[in-house]
């Protein structure tokens, strides 16, 4: 399980709109005790997916076929250092990463499914026509499946 506050949700969901038609990503910070996690800050990051360079990256792959913004998204090292930095200053956590799927599902792909870590959640927002639609949460098993979590709201 994870929990998020409205306010959490907010930025994600406004994240995912002003991206549209291109995928929005960002890191949650938190607190994590056995299965659950808390989010304590949402920090949005640039989708950094470049469709020249960054598929190279990914050549074990065939994904020539969807390499743009609007079907990939990749957080820039530097974003997750800067992160990961902030998280040790407030004795915080990386707990998961969000991104959003334009005009389809809150599912994760293949591609999600491949380069996520089993310790994150993954939190994915769909984006009908601009207008987030649902967001649902997931986590890889020990045998490197996605699961789908409970997303609780917290006050």
């Amino acid at each position: 399980m994870i929990q998020l506050t409205d306010s959490h949700l907010q930025i994600i969901y406004q994240n995912a709109e002003r991206a549209y038609p291109e995928e929005c990503c960002g890191i949650l910070l938190g607190v994590t005790s056995g299965h659950e996690k808390q989010c304590i800050k949402v920090i949005a990051t640039e989708n950094a997916w470049n469709t020249q360079e960054t598929p190279d990256l990914f050549t074990h792959q065939d994904y020539s076929q969807e390499t743009s913004r609007n079907r990939r998204y990749t957080i820039a090292p530097k974003d997750l250092m800067q992160a990961q930095k902030r998280a040790r200053e407030a004795s915080l956590n990386i707990i998961g990463i969000f991104h959003s799927h334009t005009d389809n599902l809150a599912i994760p792909s293949e591609f999600d499914r491949e380069y996520a870590w089993q310790e994150y959640s993954y939190i994915i927002v769909s984006v009908q026509k601009g207008k987030a639609a649902d967001v649902r949460s997931w986590c890889l098993d020990e045998t490197d499946q996605f699961q789908e979590e409970t997303i609780q709201k917290i006050y």
